[in-house]
C-alpha cells in the first residue's frame, strides 16, 4: 500500500465511460461529506487523548471500506469515485488530497487489489450536490458488471439518506452486495449498513488502546 501518496496516472474515468467499463466493486463517496466527518473526528478526539491528529490516509481508508464492504484480498480492481462541490480543489483532513493532482486517474495496489480513483465536481448551477450524488448512484447500480456498491452519502440530509436508500431497493439484481455507510444506524433496506466512522478512524491513525486509556482517566 502507498501511505504517502499515489502512482500510476490512469485512464480517466470519462474514457472508461465511453468505453462502457466498470469494475465490479465501486466506493462512491460524498467526498465534502467524509471530510468534514474527519473534521469532527479530529476535534472531538485530539481533546480526548490529548495529541495531535494528523491528516488520514486516503488508502488507508478506501481499504477499510472495501474490507466492510466484503472484499476480501485477491486479484481485485476497486473504482472509487468521490464526487465534491465545484468550489472545493482538495480535501482538508485525508491525504492525498487534490482532486485533480494526487486522485483523479491515479491508483494503488495492495493485498486487496487495485484501487483507481476518480473524482467529479458538481456543476451546482446545473444539478445539486446531493442530485447529483444520487444520479451517480443510478448509473453505477443499472451496471451488470457491477457486483459490490459501497455508499458514502451525506446521511445527516435526510433527503439524500431517504434518496439513496429508495435507489438501492429498486435495485433488482439479487447478485449486487450493496453496503451504506452512515455515522450511525439508519432505516435499511436492501442493502448492508456499516459505520463510516470506523474506516475513518483507522485511516487518522486513532487507535481503540487510546481512547480506553483516556475513559479510564475519566
Amino acid at each position: 500500500m502507498l501511505l504517502a501518496g499515489f502512482c500510476v496516472p490512469l485512464s480517466s474515468m470519462n474514457e472508461q465511460n465511453r468505453n462502457e467499463t466498470w469494475s465490479e466493486n465501486v466506493i462512491l463517496a460524498d467526498a465534502d461529506y467524509i471530510d468534514k466527518v474527519a473534521f469532527d473526528l479530529i476535534v472531538n478526539f485530539e481533546r480526548m487523548i490529548e495529541r495531535r491528529i494528523p491528516k488520514g490516509n486516503m488508502a488507508i481508508w478506501a481499504d477499510c471500506v472495501a474490507l466492510d464492504g466484503g472484499l476480501r484480498p485477491g486479484d481485485n480492481q476497486i473504482q472509487v469515485v468521490l464526487i465534491h462541490s465545484k468550489g472545493k480543489k482538495q480535501m482538508d483532513n485525508l491525504g492525498p488530497s487534490d482532486f485533480a493532482a494526487d486522485l483523479s486517474g491515479k491508483a494503488f495496489k495492495d493485498k486487496l487489489g487495485e484501487f483507481i480513483f476518480d473524482s467529479y465536481a458538481t456543476e451546482e448551477d446545473i444539478v445539486s450536490h446531493g442530485d447529483f450524488f444520487i444520479d451517480a448512484l443510478q448509473v453505477i447500480t443499472a451496471r451488470k458488471e457491477v457486483k459490490r456498491i459501497m455508499v458514502i452519502p451525506n446521511a445527516e440530509d435526510d433527503y439524500i439518506y431517504n434518496k439513496v436508500r429508495e435507489t438501492l431497493n429498486r435495485v433488482d439484481d439479487d447478485s449486487k452486495r450493496m453496503t451504506v455507510f452512515t455515522m450511525q444506524p439508519m432505516p435499511g433496506g436492501r442493502f448492508q449498513q456499516e459505520i463510516l466512522g470506523y474506516s475513518l478512524m483507522a485511516a487518522l491513525g486513532i487507535h481503540s488502546a487510546e481512547i480506553e486509556k483516556s475513559t479510564n482517566k475519566l
